[in-house]
């Protein structure tokens, strides 16, 4: 059981640097993703520090200047979100073929003893193919899904490739809050 635990982390780890090596090249190292990331960093910062030296204390003339700051921000992330798509598509093609051929070769295998019981609406993905009603068990699809997860961020941290803090810290992102939110 532990060699294929270890054998799933290592294939996340490979398959992570192979999703952003293919992400290098289709897109990070293109001049247009360099000069929305630039955009992006350079517009954050600035009204990032324009919120810092206004605080509270706005007239209206200031605001719209905010929003209007706030709206060519997120623009340009959707934009910076639309060159990424193209290789995650591409890369989500792969990664599925490859979650299938290793899917069949650990097919039915308990993996991973797991130090928790699952929420019930997880326990089909954790104990997926596994005979028994041993919970604590762990397919691989579930410890390949959590390590990758945990593994892929890290790996782009590492490269330089996750988004800067201050670009995270406006949550101009998919899920963060959107401009004007909370006004």
């Amino acid at each position: 059981m532990w060699a294929d635990t270890l054998l799933i982390v290592f294939i996340s780890v490979c398959t992570a640097l192979l999703g952003e090596g293919l992400t290098w090249l289709m897109v990070y190292r293109t001049e247009k993703y360099q000069k929305l990331k630039t955009e992006v960093e350079k517009q954050s910062k600035k009204l990032e520090k324009r919120k810092e030296t206004h605080g509270d204390s706005l007239d209206k003339q200031q605001k719209k200047k905010i929003e209007r700051e706030e709206e060519r921000l997120k623009n340009d992330n959707r934009d910076l979100s639309f060159v990424k798509m193209k290789s995650m598509f591409a890369i989500g093609f792969a990664f599925t073929a490859l979650l299938s051929m290793f899917n069949s070769i650990f097919d039915g295998r308990v993996v991973a003893r797991l130090p928790f019981s699952p929420v019930t609406w997880i326990q089909g993905l954790s104990h997926r193919n596994l005979p028994g009603e041993d919970y604590y068990d762990c397919s691989f699809i579930f410890l390949y899904i959590l390590c990758t997860m945990s593994i892929r961020q890290n790996i782009q941290k590492l490269l330089g490739f996750a988004p800067s803090r201050a670009a995270s810290k406006q949550g101009n992102s998919l899920f963060g809050p959107t401009a004007g939110q909370f006004k």
